[in-house]
């Protein structure tokens, strides 16, 4: 195997340089790249948004001999806004890339706007569906994250390891619930595990006591809860608060301190599959991932304090890194602030190889817009409040 290129996040040299509000019109000088940002950092999905937002901070302001210019916006958690902002950043500021969303329905709404304008969008949200299968429409959309399929696999193996033979399931309703119900009826189906309950709800909820006491009813031996984010805490909390006695799995949706903090003693023991930055010095020397992730936490946590960084925070850090690495593609086909140069990067954004992230070592493809493989996950449990990896 080739040796994983490392990221440019972690050769950068020059950092800093941050945009934030409205913009007024102007041309994109041919020596800037310029990268607009759409977040989530407020409304229900804030907790992935705002360490995402910060991170940008903390991002090289110069690679490849070109200035780097970034342009953030929050969408609220909304497509509708998120397609906005997009459209926004394109006719008055030119950009040539987009980072975002943190949600699954912005991102994909976002994706649309890219292959009409020819911009290439590098999500931030997990669901395997927004490039899966891959098809013209999705041409420009690419994404950091894993795969949801890719941890619903490592969720199964684990469940496996443990005995399970019956699942619930409970997750939201739009698209990041439709993506894990659906892989994890794959992978249980796959693994032999029966999938005895399913229920939804919304980020907003305030309560799921009917969802909860169905799930019960079916007496599974392990919940997972098909979240993201705080609002990932109701569903588990009700069940222990209702008795239930079975084991608990969440998504790498839930990977972020305020879970921990909101969910307290009631989230103590659950397992669920992560991007190996979150553990990041748990990690044998030997994994290529260890230096790039730590890299990452030390630039962030230098500017907002120790143990600050977050999984969410690092898939923004992987979107630049995929972006800067297609750079000499694009760059061989034309300027930035060109239609050329964008084309060009949308071309490199698909052929990386063995590119070293926070989150894993990608290798894309024409099929494959994501790239990461089993190197990109790990499986944690939630003990004395912290992340504790397993072997």
């Amino acid at each position: 195997m080739a040796t994983p290129r490392s990221s440019l996040l972690l050769t950068a040299l020059t950092l800093g340089g941050i945009v934030f509000g409205a913009f007024t019109t102007s041309a994109a000088a041919a020596d800037t790249l310029r990268i607009g940002v759409s977040v989530a950092a407020t409304g229900p999905a804030a907790s992935l948004g705002i360490p995402q937002r910060n991170t940008i901070a903390v991002l090289p302001k110069k690679i490849d001999g070109l200035d780097v210019e970034y342009f953030v916006l929050d969408d609220a958690t909304d497509a509708t806004k998120a397609v906005a902002n997009m459209r926004k950043l394109i006719d008055e500021n030119n950009i040539d890339a987009m980072i975002g969303s943190s949600a699954v329905p912005a991102s994909a709404a976002m994706g649309t706007v890219g292959l009409e304008k020819g911009v290439p969008v590098v999500a931030m949200a997990a669901a395997a569906a927004l490039i899966q299968p891959m098809t013209p429409e999705k041409k420009w959309l690419f994404k950091a994250p894993q795969n949801d399929s890719l941890m619903a696999d490592a969720i199964a193996d684990d469940m496996v390891k443990r005995h399970v033979k019956t699942l619930g399931f409970i997750g939201f309703n739009d698209g990041y619930g439709d993506s894990w119900l659906a892989e994890t009826e794959r992978a249980a189906a796959a693994h032999g595990i029966k999938v005895v309950a399913k229920e939804r709800y919304a980020r907003t909820d305030t309560s799921v006591t009917g969802q909860t006491l169905k799930i019960m009813a079916a007496h599974p031996d392990a919940v997972l809860v098909g979240a993201a984010g705080t609002p990932a805490v109701l569903p588990q909390k009700t069940l222990h608060e209702r008795g239930y006695k079975g084991l608990y799995y969440q998504t790498h949706g839930a990977a972020i301190p305020d879970f921990l903090r909101v969910g307290g003693k009631d989230v103590e023991g659950t397992f669920l599959p992560v991007g190996p930055v979150l553990v990041a010095a748990q990690l044998p020397d030997s994994n290529p991932v260890k230096a790039v992730a730590l890299d990452y936490i030390h630039r962030y946590e230098a500017v907002y304090g120790p143990g600050t960084a977050t999984a969410f925070g690092a898939h923004a850090a992987d979107a630049f890194s995929m972006i800067a690495a297609a750079l000499p593609a694009a760059l061989k086909a034309g300027k930035p602030g060109t239609p050329a140069f964008r084309a060009g990067l949308r071309d490199g954004l698909e052929n990386l190889h063995e590119l070293v992230l926070c989150h894993g070592i990608a290798n894309t493809t024409a099929q494959d817009h994501n790239g990461l493989d089993a190197r990109g996950r790990v499986m944690v449990t939630i003990q004395d409040g912290t992340w504790k990896l397993l072997p």
